[in-house]
């Protein structure tokens, strides 16, 4: 273990954390604010739309273990101005792309950026600061987090009113290249030689098996389930998946340690994080072509009204850790999920005709069962393992709920895209213009637009707003069935001295 020395540098190296962060922060929002302008510049489909914001989850979610192990072994600052500078890269060839694909392989490299970034700023905290002020250093880290989710969709509407959409891309740089040089100047070089080293094979499996997946998933309502791409890649994931967990139960050192699935109250903790994230991912994924394209307020307009639910998240992180004290962490964790269950469920009476006032009601319910079932339900997991394995089962915990974003958004999107296409009337358009107002809220704006035609502007609005009713009762149906697994299966109440204050927890908490 490494011996904590108090540097004099350390408060301004926690302000070159805190500009990483907030970068990262603000691109995890600013880009559903974005989408639905790209999709009329790009002409992008919904599945389009779900590879540009799944590319990122996917390569994150697959590479956050091994960049943190590249960290220990061969400097943490390092690989934080190495992610930076990745970050930074992919963000100029997102803001200069030209077409979709090159959106999507920009979003990717980001992802590679955003994977060594995030595990490392959290693990160089406990190098930098004596136990008496790491949780102050975590606060001040997880509030620049949190401050970037609220100020990505208001940023990002305003860049889109004023300018073209490549400027949520191009507004990473300046904040990159700050945060590149708060690290060289300020960030004293840390390591841990001990750890283990980075295994290729199993990153390759984990990265090639969720991108199958995703990529079948995706894929689907377009080509059908049945189709031969589609099943081959389903297949191929299953294969892939089941190799990384026979290989990672093989090594001596494994990156994704399977066996902490076996502590119970880690499993089913973890399982509720994942599905809160499926939920929210899915959520923020489908509700701004609503805001945008059915109710009629522009991208600035659209990231303001996401606020209530930023605010319901905000008083939930408050008021957690009070209720924990009070009723026990499964009982909290329970209520989180039977309020986002009730939100999903109320927000699935959405109609096209419905005002801004009850979707506000509805997105703040969710913003509070959120913060109030996730808080809880990380450092619940991470409590019930032995502290000598409370890195890994961070690195797991955090991997599963990236997983969970990433297939939130492929199978939401998924069947918010073939109850669009189902429901949408295109009766009389000729096949063509039809096709292209199948593909998305925004596409069939377009074509309603240049055949000046009320009936299918209307239809386009009621089947997205019927789409997103499905997709809101599902998110429902699974926050249910996760808060009826934690009050069947979760620990019974723990001490608040029995939880202890992780910083991965924190920053997890506020970047979701």
């Amino acid at each position: 273990m490494e011996t904590i020395t108090p540097d004099p540098r350390r408060w301004w190296a926690l302000a070159a954390l805190v500009a990483s962060m907030l970068t990262l922060g603000f691109d995890l929002t600013i880009l559903n604010v974005a989408l639905p302008t790209m999709a009329a510049d790009l002409d992008a489909g919904t599945g389009a739309q779900q590879w540009m914001a799944d590319a990122y989850v996917v390569v994150f979610a697959a590479l956050m273990l091994p960049a943190g192990l590249l960290g220990d072994r061969f400097g943490r600052r390092r690989m934080l101005i190495a992610g930076l500078a990745v970050f930074l890269a992919g963000s100029l060839v997102g803001a200069l792309a030209g077409d979709v694909n090159a959106v999507i392989a920009a979003r990717a490299l980001m992802g590679v950026g955003g994977a060594l970034v995030t595990p490392l700023a959290l693990s160089v905290l406990p190098t930098l600061f004596a136990p008496d002020e790491r949780t102050k250093a975590v606060g001040i880290v997880s509030a620049a987090s949190a401050l970037g989710l609220p100020l990505g969709p208001i940023i990002g509407g305003w860049l889109l009113n004023h300018f073209w959409w490549g400027s949520v891309f191009l507004v990473n740089v300046p904040m990159a290249a700050i945060g590149i040089a708060a690290c060289v100047f300020l960030l004293p070089e840390t390591r841990d030689p001990s750890s283990p080293t980075v295994d290729a094979l199993s990153t390759a499996l984990t990265v090639t098996g969720l991108g199958a997946l995703v990529y079948a998933i995706i894929e689907a309502p377009a080509r059908g389930w049945g189709d031969p791409l589609v099943l081959g890649m389903l297949a191929g994931s299953v294969v892939l998946i089941a190799g990384l967990v026979l290989r990672e139960r093989r090594v001596r050192h494994p990156m994704l340690d399977m066996t902490l699935l076996t502590h119970r109250g880690f499993l089913f903790n973890t399982i509720a994080a994942t599905l809160v994230n499926f939920v929210l991912s899915g959520l923020l994924f489908v509700l701004p072509p609503f805001l945008q394209a059915v109710l009629g307020h522009d991208a600035l307009g659209t990231g303001v009204r996401l606020l209530p639910m930023m605010g319901g998240l905000l008083v939930a992180s408050r008021l957690a850790p009070k209720v924990v004290t009070r009723f026990g962490a499964r009982a909290t964790v329970s209520a989180g999920l039977v309020v986002l269950a009730f939100a999903g469920l109320l927000g699935s009476r959405t109609t096209a005709d419905s005002g801004y006032g009850f979707v506000a009601l509805w997105l703040s319910l969710t913003g509070f069962g959120f913060g109030l079932s996730l808080i809880p339900a990380m450092n619940g997991g991470l409590s019930a393992l032995p502290r000598d394995r409370a890195g890994s089962g961070s690195g797991l915990l955090m991997t599963m709920r990236q997983v969970g974003g990433a297939i939130g958004i492929a199978l939401l999107g998924s069947l918010l895209a073939s109850t669009f296409r189902d429901r949408l009337d295109v009766t009389g358009l000729p096949a063509q213009a039809a096709g292209t107002a199948q593909e998305s809220v925004v596409a069939a704006h377009q074509v309603a637009q240049r055949t000046g035609s009320a009936d299918l502007l209307a239809s386009a609005n009621s089947a997205y707003a019927h789409g997103m009713g499905v997709v809101l009762l599902v998110c429902g149906i699974a926050a249910l069935v996760a808060a009826l697994l934690a009050a069947a299966f979760l620990p019974g109440t723990s001490r608040p001295t029995d939880t202890p204050t992780d910083p991965d927890m924190a920053a997890e908490e506020a970047h979701a």
